[in-house]
């Protein structure tokens, strides 16, 4: 009775010691896969257990410290225990070695493998429950832990890393757009474009979203006065710019909603319409779109002027626009003509004047974008010459053929894309 007694506690004394093993093992494991976004969304939420949980990653050398301590200390004690019940089973030459081979198993199985596997798929089911154990135990044991994360921290320095704190876990701008496309069906499809076109608003300019200068519908005030007033009545638009004789000379920004203010009158003159329209807003052509929807905002405007270096005009942008990169066409304007013709033989002819940034987000071709933003000035650009007539060439994946010419503008082409190698 008495041989047994002790022996039968040193057995239940070692398995308690491997299950101590594993929950140290599998805390650490937890507590360092746990997902940092959505522990911080639940803390913001008002849940103790992940403000725990983060109080304890805010230094994870004390908490990994305080975990291999005590892990290391158990298994230690269980390799001693395991020897003597070997020992006293086996003898004491090939106990010590039966006891290490045993236990060599026992503790890579039920006290390694099994457990941070467990808590690298489920995570939060062991990290929070454990964060009720390590934070007062970290508190019992921090002169220790101190004293071993003096010397680990001090070795870290002689290898350059200056800090220990978790404060650098902020994502750029390509790692949250990974993390936007990994989301799956988590957010849906449409919000994700959203969410992406938000992200791409700092790498595109104004000069990528305006309407060109050649396109621009104004009010020329060396018209006649009948041909001016029959311009507002018909007009497809709501705010026309006010210029005299060349678009570079705008005097303002004409609302029709103030034009029945002149229109309601006996006699129209010239002047009564330059009276109604707002002073100009002039935006460079190098604005990227975040900061100019915020220009926007803040003057209250929902057009503007776009100019170069030089301040000559280069067309309009609209708050609409720069709204549709995000969320995609939501307007329908009756004034715009197709530019893209798809044919019987699987190419497409596409007008010159299309946007190239429009093409390839109707088409999902990957045609350069950081030059012309016209077909017609890609062309150009690539064959360096002006065209005599009709000519081919290829771009990235895109075969191209000149199909129209008119007044040193390739007006249309034919284009195809290529099998990829």
């Amino acid at each position: 009775m008495s041989d047994d007694f002790p022996l039968g506690l040193l057995f239940g004394l070692l398995a308690l010691l491997i299950l101590l093993s594993a929950f140290f093992s599998s805390s650490e494991t937890g507590m360092m896969s746990i997902n940092r976004y959505r522990l911080n969304h639940h803390a913001s939420a008002g849940d103790s257990r992940a403000q725990r949980v983060i109080r304890l990653l805010a230094r994870p050398d004390r908490l990994i410290g305080m975990i291999l301590i005590g892990n290391n200390f158990i298994n230690n004690l269980a390799a001693s225990i395991a020897t003597i019940i070997a020992i006293h089973l086996f003898g004491d030459v090939s106990g010590p070695a039966i006891a290490t081979a045993l236990l060599t198993v026992v503790i890579l199985i039920f006290s390694e493998v099994t457990p941070k596997t467990y808590a690298a798929i489920r995570p939060e089911r062991i990290a929070y429950p454990a964060a009720y154990i390590l934070e007062p135990l970290l508190k019992l044991l921090y002169p220790l832990v101190w004293l071993v994360n003096m010397i680990s921290n001090g070795l870290l320095r002689l290898a350059g890393v200056k800090s220990v704190d978790a404060s650098g876990d902020n994502l750029t701008r390509d790692e949250l757009r990974t993390v936007v496309h990994e989301a799956g069906t988590l957010i849906p499809y449409r919000h994700q474009a959203m969410l992406l076109s938000i992200l791409d608003l700092e790498s595109v300019t104004v000069n990528d979203i305006m309407v060109p200068r050649h396109e621009v519908i104004g009010i020329d005030l060396d018209h006649s006065l009948e041909a001016i007033l029959t311009q507002i009545r018909t007009s497809q638009h709501t705010r026309l710019p006010v210029y005299k004789g060349d678009i570079n000379n705008i005097i303002g920004m004409l609302h029709l909603r103030n034009a029945a203010r002149f229109l309601s009158r006996p006699k129209v003159t010239k002047a009564a319409i330059v009276q109604e329209a707002r002073e100009p807003y002039f935006i460079p052509e190098s604005t990227p779109l975040h900061t100019q929807l915020l220009n926007f905002q803040q003057q209250k405007r929902r057009i503007g002027i776009v100019v170069d270096e030089y301040g000559d005009v280069e067309g309009l942008a609209t708050l609409e626009d720069i709204l549709e990169e995000i969320v995609g066409e939501f307007t329908t304007d009756v004034s715009e003509a197709r530019e893209i013709y798809p044919q019987d033989d699987g190419s497409l002819v596409i007008e010159g004047t299309a946007n190239i940034r429009e093409v390839n987000k109707a088409l999902g071709w990957e045609l350069p974008t950081d030059g012309p933003k016209t077909l017609n000035g890609l062309i150009l650009e690539h064959l360096e010459a002006f065209p005599q007539g009709p000519a081919c060439l290829q771009i990235g994946n895109t075969r191209m053929e000149i199909v129209a010419i008119r007044d040193n503008l390739i007006t249309s082409a034919r284009c195809w894309q290529l099998a990829r190698r």
